[in-house]
């Protein structure tokens, strides 16, 4: 997979996706990862890619045609446009489902706005969907694309060293992930769970899955409504109606 990200600090972007998990994939050419710089399509000796916004207000606006030379320099002349999101507080906020979906993709491109925002023609002309990564604001679009870029790498094969590093995690399968415990332990008078330390699997997996579904009634109820709980879970816990 291929993933471009269109930004005024390519450098900011490259050095938090050169390290750890991510930075070793693109090494081992799992998946490729490139920077653009929009300020390098300003057309203008300064780099200038905003202006004032029309009507009035604070702040402002990136043009449209930096941003639109810019994309067009990813692709050139080929037939098929790679899928652009544009990260926006206004889009459709990210979820673990549409994670997957974008993984399997060959490509996407990713635009980071700033400022106040980006011009609403070239939004128009160029971008496939807007995805939000929560109900806040910051300052700029790099780190919400480094949010979805790493999501996104994390599914692809070889990226992890197993599915099972991904399968059990918060909000794969709809549940929010059970508590984890490592050495020692005994831990400031605090004791790891008796059945992690018992090497019966079959509980451990049981009591895994009542934790997950606790955890995701008490903390997220809007998910655990829309689970489909299988007799088995409604033994666990403790609601067996049958």
């Amino acid at each position: 997979m291929r993933i471009d990200i269109m930004t005024l600090f390519p450098e900011m972007c490259e050095a938090v996706m050169s390290e750890s998990i991510i930075g070793r994939a693109r090494k081992a050419g799992k998946v490729e990862i490139a920077f653009t710089n929009i300020r390098d399509f300003s057309g203008n000796k300064h780099n200038k890619v905003d202006d004032m916004p029309y009507g009035g207000g604070m702040g402002m606006v990136m043009a449209a045609n930096p941003i639109y030379d810019c994309y067009k320099s990813l692709y050139g002349n080929e037939e098929n446009k790679p899928h652009l999101i544009y990260m926006s507080p206004k889009g459709k906020t990210l979820d673990q489902k549409r994670v997957v979906e974008l993984s399997k993709l060959d490509r996407i491109v990713i635009l980071c706005g700033h400022y106040e925002g980006i011009d609403e023609r070239v939004i128009e002309e160029i971008v496939d969907e807007e995805i939000s990564v929560g109900d806040y604001v910051v300052t700029g679009g790099e780190l919400p694309a480094m949010i979805l870029a790493d999501a996104v790498c994390r599914m692809l094969d070889g990226v992890l060293s197993d599915e099972s590093c991904f399968e059990e995690e918060s909000h794969y399968s709809g549940l929010l992930e059970y508590p984890q415990y490592t050495r020692p332990a005994l831990w400031k008078g605090k004791q790891v769970p008796e059945v992690l330390l018992s090497g019966n699997h079959a509980e451990i997996d049981k009591w895994r899955r009542k934790k997950s579904l606790e955890i995701t009634k008490e903390r997220r109820p809007e998910m655990f409504e829309k689970i489909k709980l299988t007799k088995q879970d409604l033994k666990i816990l403790g609601e067996n109606k049958a």
